[in-house]
């Protein structure tokens, strides 16, 4: 009530005073309302000349001080200026309903009239004093620093009975000093630019300055008495403020920034450890999830189990795990979401290589996994920086077993990746199934409708299981010897007689550990050496077992034994020694024709190499030194070395009374050991050689021929003719390459003569072409295709091993997309653990729409 009477008393002396005096009460009134804005308040204004427009971080730091001010005054029953018109709106809101609305409109009006006219006389008034009270060689605004100049001496005035002057270590104790070199004299930097409105002007503010150096140090006078002034301390305090604001960064944008991205950071380091642990369970092919997932057990699977651990050592992923229910991302849909995000940058990665490539092949196999689902495997290779690669891309499940559906798959994978089929696919390879390797309408053939260079290839490793298995089966005697071994290790497998076994070997060979007999593969007939090996080795204590099961009245065990027993004769001993050394030679073969790395130039050298064994072992010495190990180890099992008298065969009635000078069907030998060799070693080596040059024939094939001219040791390397056939399948100008090949060879002596290791593999040539691959167009592309051609599908098959690892019984109701990314990121292990997990954040980020936490 009262300030409402105030309002009318004032405006009715207003009205009624002439208009000089009208002004000045207006004015005065107005002073009380309009805030005083300090000096270095308006020096920083906006151009729109608004005193209320000025830099964010002045302005905070400002309200910050006056806020305090403002309290201190209250509590002195003192409003300050600036917060005048605040405590008015105060008090009329007190006042409630006492105050009128039409007081506070006309209070409204006269403020809108008055408010340019205030600013305008603020800033000039502002102005002018700076002008006045600002030496031109001190600070002018806040974003300068106290003038502290040291001087090697400064100018003495005559103070008392002697001449004084201005000292330079006063700057230490008094910080806020500032020093006018045109002036000589102190002012206030803190006074000068951070004083409240309404402040006292003193000497260190304003005029000529402090110069009065003799009282300068006095401790009722100076610069202490300054110091202890009210509106010094308060100008301190927004000065020291207006410093941490700036070191801080303290503007209300900038610190929301900073929280908004420490907060990303906190979120980024969390999706990391997920995907770690992710890809740890993934690349050592561990289930993630358990029979049961709930953060209440205290036995988890091991994705939850093993961010337990490390939530207990690191407290940001323990705040996480401890947070909001549907922000933890520790769901199986986020996991499948980040396994497929890895996944896929692994397989960007392998499809980015084979397009720098420019040449590539496609390997394809096939198995069922443990839910008898067909599931194939797709490979590419291609040469990429210096090395033969064979790189894993997924697994997928065959609905059909046909030629066109199979096909079909193939073709829509390569387009799923972009990849430019019909120029670059250069080689596939499959196993020997009639479905695949048809000529009229296989796979291979519905391939090469599409892709016209893509030269199929049947797996080297197939070829040569295939060697052996026809070996076996033209000979009825052999195929009855693996029977047998077959036979003896089911036998010795027995619960029973495993035990005694056991027991045989501990005492016959107590120096060494006790082996197990193999059981035979049907698929790799190689690794069937193994079997041969360990059964020669302990062939005497196998005969021990026998004997002794043999005389025990145990039942089926005595009389497997007995039965067994005669079997193990001086014919098996031989069979073993010759299939233990043929074996081995074809077991070695088979492991590097399983190599990555091996191009079909070198498999074709290995495949020769073989050849020339076998025919180097039809010699007398090589059966008389198989010979004698066999009669050694007979001698040691107790097999009797004589052969079995033959009952002589009955002649036909027909030739009675004829006298018969030729055979009838009964042959004597006369020695063992040359029927062994003739009838048995010679017959398997005459068996086996024939085998392999029948399937590894390739003398008349040009794509082989071609391949053996970019090998540096071949006999025909850059050959001119046998090059241009070979570039001429694969579409490559033949111009070009005759002035290629010139210049190759001239390059390559060269190098050579400086000291540079000659080349021996089609790889080296690559290696040592590709710098120079603008120059050397055509043959690098020959030398990548011939690296490019596939050898064998044996990375299909070690994915089939993978497969066995994640896909166990256990594990069935798995998704085939999740399938295949694990398989991706267990198989290609290596590259999994070089991905760039930064880019991984940004990609799961793009992808997951950052649905409930910040990541980007």
């Amino acid at each position: 009530m009262q300030i409402a009477t105030q309002g009318k008393e004032v405006h009715k002396q207003r009205d009624s005073a002439p208009r000089a005096q009208r002004d000045t009460i207006r004015g005065s009134n107005e002073s009380k309302q309009q805030p005083v804005i300090p000096a270095w308040h308006c020096s920083q204004e906006s151009k729109s000349g608004s005193p209320f427009k000025v830099e964010e971080q002045t302005s905070l730091i400002y309200v910050s001080s006056v806020v305090k001010s403002y309290r201190m005054d209250t509590a002195k029953k003192k409003i300050h200026p600036f917060f005048r018109t605040e405590v008015r709106a105060e008090e009329h809101k007190a006042a409630g309903e006492e105050q009128t609305q039409a007081v506070q409109d006309e209070e409204e009006n006269e403020e809108a009239e008055t408010g340019r006219e205030d600013e305008s006389r603020v800033q000039n008034e502002t102005a002018g004093r700076l002008a006045k009270i600002c030496p031109s060689d001190i600070s002018k605004s806040t974003s300068e620093a106290p003038a502290q100049p040291q001087l090697a001496q400064y100018p003495r005035t005559q103070q008392g009975d002697r001449n004084r002057s201005f000292k330079g270590e006063w700057y230490a104790v008094h910080p806020w000093l500032e020093y006018s070199v045109c002036e000589d004299s102190a002012f206030c930097y803190a006074c000068r630019h951070f004083s409240l409105p309404g402040h006292v002007e003193s000497t260190f503010t304003a005029g000529l300055g402090f110069r009065n150096w003799k009282k300068a140090t006095y401790t009722d006078g100076g610069f202490a008495a300054h110091s202890r002034s009210e509106h010094h301390k308060d100008a301190m305090l927004a000065w020291k403020e207006f410093q941490l604001a700036e070191k801080n960064q303290g503007s209300v944008m900038e610190q929301l920034n900073q929280n908004y991205n420490k907060i990303v950071e906190e979120n980024r380091g969390y999706i990391k450890t997920l995907a770690e642990v992710v890809l740890h369970c993934a690349t050592q092919n561990i289930a993630l999830r358990g029979h049961r997932e709930s953060m209440d057990l205290s036995r988890k699977g091991n994705f939850l189990g093993t961010l337990d651990i490390i939530a207990r050592h690191d407290e940001k992923v323990g705040k996480k795990m401890n947070g909001p229910r549907n922000a933890k991302y520790t769901s199986p849909d986020i996991q499948n979401e980040i396994l497929s995000c890895l996944a896929e940058m692994v397989r960007i990665s392998i499809i980015k290589e084979v397009k720098e490539s420019g040449a590539f092949s496609i390997l394809v196999d096939e198995t069922k996994d443990k839910k008898k689902m067909e599931q194939m495997s797709f490979v590419l290779r291609y040469y990429y920086n210096g090395e033969i690669h064979e790189s894993f891309l997924e697994f997928e499940v065959a609905e059909a077993l046909d030629a066109e559906s199979l096909s079909l798959k193939i073709i829509r994978l390569l387009q799923r990746y972009g990849l430019d089929y019909k120029n670059n696919l250069v080689g596939q390879a499959y196993d020997g199934a009639a479905v695949m390797s048809g000529k009229k309408s296989g796979v291979q053939a519905r391939i090469k409708e599409v892709a016209n260079v893509a030269f199929y290839v049947h797996c080297s490793a197939h070829c040569l299981n295939l060697v052996l298995v026809d070996t076996v089966k033209g000979l009825p005697e052999a195929d009855c010897f693996f029977s047998l071994l077959q036979q003896l290790y089911t036998y010795m497998s027995g619960s029973a007689v495993h035990s005694k076994w056991l027991n045989v070997q501990k005492e016959m060979y107590s120096g060494d550990a006790p082996r197990e007999l193999q059981a035979l593969s049907d698929t790799r007939w190689a690794s069937r050496y193994n079997a041969c090996r360990n059964l020669w080795d302990r062939l005497p204590a196998v005969v021990k077992v026998l004997e002794d099961l043999a005389e025990e009245n145990s039942g089926e065990r005595s009389i497997g034994a007995r039965g067994l027993l005669p079997q193990i004769n001086l014919q098996f001993i031989v069979f073993l020694a010759i299939f233990k050394k043929l074996l081995g030679d074809a077991k070695m073969l088979s492991n590097l024709l399983q190599s990555s790395s091996l191009d079909l130039a070198k498999a074709v050298d290995l495949v020769e190499t073989l050849i020339d064994t076998f025919q180097s072992y039809k010699t007398e010495q090589v059966f008389g030194d198989l010979w004698d190990t066999v009669l050694e180890l007979a001698k040691q099992c107790d097999i009797s070395i004589d052969a079995a008298p033959k009952r002589k065969r009955k002649l036909s009635a027909q030739l009675q009374g004829y006298h018969v000078l030729s055979t009838v069907g009964s042959h004597d030998m006369g020695n063992d050991k040359d029927y062994y060799r003739t009838a048995i070693f010679n017959l398997v080596l005459d068996r086996m050689l024939s085998e392999l040059r029948s399937r590894f024939s390739r003398q008349n094939c040009e794509i082989m021929r071609g391949i053996q001219a970019l090998n540096p040791n071949s006999t025909s390397f850059c050959d001119k003719n046998t090059l241009f056939a070979f570039a001429k399948m694969y579409g490559c100008h033949l111009v070009d390459l005759e002035h290629e090949l010139h210049q190759v060879k001239r390059l390559l002596d060269r190098k050579v003569k400086q000291g540079m290791q000659t080349p021996h593999t089609i790889v080296d040539l690559t290696a040592f072409i590709e710098p120079y691959q603008e120059v050397f167009d055509v043959f690098a592309r020959l030398c990548k295709i011939a690296l490019a051609l596939p050898v064998s599908t044996a990375a299909c098959e070690r994915s089939f091993s993978c497969l066995k690892l994640v896909k166990t019984h256990l594990r069935t109701t798995m998704g085939e997309g999740r399938l295949s990314d694990l398989g991706v990121l267990s198989i290609e292990h290596r590259r999994a653990a070089s991905l760039n997990l930064d880019e991984f954040v940004d990609r799961f980020a793009a992808n997951h729409k950052n649905r409930r936490i910040q990541l980007l």
